[in-house]
């Protein structure tokens, strides 16, 4: 798709311009609210999980051409049944969309938009790239400090690869900087069973260039996340938007799964909560260091994730039902950048040790936490 194309035009002949664009085989979805020509795009949803099973749902909902990659059982329910997104008590229900567990298989995407855990990427680096079209993005949807933080970004750390999410540089290797369009996903949903998808709460998904420019590319995307349902707005500022999430994420995932409570539960418990709060103002220095900013104080940041109720995280989730824990980069990363800058982390390094040890057992063992109702 040609990014410049999604220009405001002038009503009276926004007809004519859609016949012009479909004698040369260019889809419209239609014209948005503000009056823009929409164009259909193909969007591909690798690691359609939970939120990216939802934005997939709802981008086809939206009109555009998607498919996802997924495997196992999750998988098998797709093709067979389709896509099924549950928000408040109402259900949708996607059939046309393409699913696979063959990357290769899906080519000449506008857009993907990557949805595995940050773990998961460096065995499909080198795939990621094929699937583009020639102006194709890739948009990351990672909890935590990407491969890409130093990528684009001036001053003394520029490209520094971050080690503990991309060991040997072959992600930054892999994936042209210039194709990337970071995203910060901040709703909570649950898959139900294969092919369910339930919206828990939540709808933004802000976006940014990793300069931080006002791309057209990256504006088109905001439009089309907007003419989906989402709330999104483009980021001068992506990576202090990062550790914002981040922020929460470090301290309140790994505290879930190695107490098995909610979000609720652990900001009402007075211990965890202060435990919390020390790991978050631990976070804080290190990323002021690097040069973001918060633009919500930390008392504010807890409180929404109390707000947020008898939630489960998603790393108690993954323990529950035995999958490896994305705990690398939510906290791996962020001793490493304490090391960095010179940090001292102690509440973090401890949460790490001991999350790090129930992630070994856990997957040597072969085991499930699920907790039981008594």
């Amino acid at each position: 798709m040609d990014w410049m194309c999604r220009q405001e035009l002038n009503p009276d002949y926004l007809t004519d311009c859609v016949d012009a664009m479909a004698n040369f085989g260019v889809e419209c979805a239609g014209f948005s609210p503000l009056g823009f020509v929409r164009l259909i795009m193909k969007v591909c949803v690798v690691g359609a999980g939970a939120i990216g099973g939802m934005m997939a749902a709802k981008l086809a909902q939206s009109g555009h051409e998607l498919s996802v990659i997924a495997r196992g059982a999750h998988l098998d329910a797709i093709r067979a049944n389709g896509l099924k997104y549950i928000e408040n008590g109402e259900e949708l229900v996607i059939t046309d969309i393409f699913a696979t567990a063959e990357m290769a298989e899906v080519t000449g995407q506008d857009i993907v938009l990557l949805g595995v855990k940050a773990h998961q990427i460096e065995p499909i680096a080198d795939k990621l790239m094929g699937m583009l079209s020639e102006t194709g993005v890739i948009v990351t949807l990672q909890n935590g400090i990407p491969w890409w933080y130093f990528q684009r970004l001036e001053g003394e750390y520029q490209d520094r690869i971050v080690r503990t999410v991309d060991p040997d540089g072959a992600i930054a290797a892999a994936i042209d900087p210039d194709r990337i369009i970071g995203c910060i996903a901040f709703p909570a949903a649950t898959i139900d069973e294969p092919g369910v998808i339930r919206h828990i709460e939540g709808n933004r998904f802000p976006v940014g260039e990793l300069d931080g420019s006002e791309s057209e590319r990256v504006q088109s995307i905001c439009n089309a996340f907007v003419e989906a349902g989402f709330k999104s707005f483009v980021l001068p500022d992506i990576r202090s938007e990062i550790w914002l999430k981040l922020w929460g994420n470090l301290s309140f995932n790994p505290i879930s799964a190695l107490t098995h409570s909610t979000l609720v539960d652990i900001c009402q418990f007075p211990q965890t909560r202060a435990l919390a709060a020390q790991m978050m103002t631990e976070a804080q220095q290190i990323a002021e260091k690097l040069g973001a900013s918060f633009r919500v104080s930390l008392d504010r940041r807890i409180e929404g994730a109390e707000g947020v109720g008898k939630h489960k995280t998603s790393m108690l989730q993954d323990l529950e039902v035995g999958k490896a824990l994305e705990i690398d980069g939510m906290l791996g990363v962020v001793v490493e950048l304490g090391e960095q800058t010179n940090t001292p982390t102690p509440a973090i390094n401890t949460v790490f040790a001991l999350v790090s040890l129930l992630n070994k057992t856990v997957q040597e063992e072969g085991i499930k936490v699920a907790g039981q109702v008594v």
